[in-house]
């Protein structure tokens, strides 16, 4: 079992900036791909960002320029580092991890309120 831990969501203006974190422990040592999801009321959870094993990188068209996943292995956490934030961006978001066996886990979800 894995678990992921969300921290760092919040109220903030349009423009300004939050950074997420997620933190997983567990049966971690599989685990080959991490990313941030989210969903807005009323609308289907939709990838955000991703960050596979070697460095691949896939972000959303909504968020590219303004958003930066990046991962620390030593302390088994990845973020996503959220910059000119907007309106639209407010939704909640999850923390995502999959292994090599196709299992998956998802955190608590963490809400971010971005105001106009």
């Amino acid at each position: 079992q894995v678990q992921l831990v969300e921290s760092g969501g919040g109220l903030v203006q349009a423009g300004g900036s939050l950074r997420l974190s997620c933190a997983a422990s567990g049966s971690i040592f599989s685990i080959n791909h991490m990313g941030w999801y989210r969903q807005a009321p009323g609308k289907q959870r939709e990838l955000v960002a991703s960050i596979i094993n070697g460095g691949r990188i896939n972000y959303a068209d909504s968020v590219k320029g303004r958003f930066t996943i990046s991962r620390d292995n030593s302390k088994n956490t990845v973020y996503l580092q959220m910059n000119s934030l907007k309106p639209e961006d407010t939704a909640v978001y999850y923390c995502h991890a999959a292994n090599v066996y196709g299992s998956i886990w998802w955190g608590q979800g963490t809400q971010v309120t971005v105001s106009s």
